[in-house]
């Protein structure tokens, strides 16, 4: 391996340098990983020498994670493929099994960690043919960045009846005078938010809306409950918008002091001049009512900040919109050292795996946002119009065949190779 392959980022200007040839690990995957990542990894092949007429090509580096590590090394995820996926920045991975009746809870949040990996980023938009069960897909184009290190998912929690437990509950009760009566029966969870991880999600979620000209940021929160956390997470959205950003984005917070100070009719002149002037809105929104929004008033949301399992539920209650989570594509992110794992967003079902049937969509578009991501936009730009222009023919998988009238029935590489055809 040559120096020259690997994928770099500038520690000054925050650049990530991308060679003509990189070598990019990827993780087959459980289930049907295997089907999947075959038919995607072609098309992203072709796309990029068709775009670049052979001047740039990727250099793919099996790595092992899932049940293809365990069966070969009797590790779910050995420390050498950590040391891959850190050495060479940019990768990309199929759905993983999590282990069952012992080993780590998660293989992805295993994976997050070890990376440090805190913006899980779930682009979500419908594209032209897709079915959807409601009746405008197209007013959906959202952005989540779901915080991906803390929230429960820092899996801080003891088995109901265990002394681990007992021990917190009654330390909660004697040392902290928690008001609640906890039965002995309880299983106790830690929900974690901390100023830091709080404010990096944010400040990637407004420079990423900055640099695409998005017009709005939305905090999706619960803390008219969780006051501490959730509460705390739109308390320290807001601070860092005024702090860092002011210059380019204006807040409800600040509405809110320029209604009590001078009345509702000034703030609304004031953000009025904000939005003329290009700003960025911040504002935010319990997080049951925004399932609500994005239903109801899709079209106003663009740039999602919000914690771990906020996010979790956003992100597929979106992807059902737009035509389901087979074509959900998803990112794990850390902007401050360049490290990115791209990723199908859902799960392995085995009992389709070796059937060539399964939608390879969600892999794929993960590899056009991977491209995105390297600054390679021609080939990730004829991918998607592929992807389109195959979905507009009706040369479709079960999933979407099932849902359309005089479609073409294709499987997961005719699929592919349908879409390499349609570059």
């Amino acid at each position: 391996m040559q120096d020259n392959q690997l994928i770099t980022k500038d520690p000054r200007s925050g650049e990530l340098k991308v060679p003509n040839h990189p070598i990019i690990p990827f993780i087959i995957g459980d289930g049907i990983g295997p089907d999947i990542w075959r038919a995607a990894s072609r098309v992203l092949d072709a796309a990029v020498e068709k775009a670049y007429l052979g001047e740039r090509s990727i250099q793919w580096k099996e790595v092992l994670a899932g049940e293809k590590a365990h069966d070969k090394t009797g590790e779910w995820l050995p420390k050498e493929t950590v040391d891959d996926l850190k050495k060479y920045l940019v990768s990309i991975k199929g759905p993983l099994t999590t282990p069952i009746g012992g080993g780590m809870r998660s293989l992805n949040v295993a994976l997050r960690k070890a990376l440090d990996l805190y913006v899980c980023l779930r682009p979500t938009k419908w594209y032209p043919g897709v079915p959807s069960p409601v009746l405008h897909p197209e007013w959906v184009d959202m952005v989540i960045f779901r915080e991906n290190t803390e929230d429960i998912y820092a899996g801080i929690e003891y088995v109901a009846g265990s002394a681990e437990s007992k021990k917190l509950t009654d330390f909660l009760s004697s040392e902290l005078q928690a008001d609640y009566d906890f039965l002995p029966n309880s299983g106790v969870g830690v929900k974690v938010a901390s100023k830091s991880g709080c404010e990096r999600l944010v400040r990637a979620a407004i420079e990423y809306a900055l640099i695409n000209k998005r017009k709005s940021v939305t905090l999706v929160h619960k803390g008219n409950i969780m006051k501490f956390t959730e509460g705390a997470f739109k308390n320290w959205g807001y601070q860092l918008a005024e702090s860092e950003f002011a210059d380019q984005t204006y807040t409800w917070d600040q509405w809110e002091r320029t209604k009590s100070e001078k009345g509702e009719e000034a703030a609304n002149q004031e953000q009025e001049a904000a939005t003329s002037a290009g700003k960025i809105i911040i504002k935010d929104v319990i997080a049951d009512n925004f399932l609500q929004q994005i239903l109801l008033n899709p079209r106003d949301y663009e740039v999602i900040a919000t914690m771990n399992l906020n996010g979790d539920y956003i992100s597929d209650a979106l992807a059902a919109i737009v035509g389901g989570i087979g074509i959900a594509p998803g990112a794990n992110i850390n902007y401050q050292t360049g490290h990115a794992l791209f990723e199908a967003t859902h799960g392995t079902a085995p009992r389709f795996a070796n059937t060539d049937s399964m939608n390879p969509s969600s892999v794929l578009l993960s590899g056009v946002m991977m491209l995105e991501y390297m600054g390679w936009q021609e080939a990730a730009n004829s991918i998607t119009a592929a992807l389109v222009k195959t979905i507009k023919q009706k040369k479709v998988t079960v999933d979407f065949y099932n849902q359309m009238s005089d479609a073409t029935l294709l499987k997961t590489s005719e699929f592919g190779s349908q879409i390499i055809e349609n570059l």
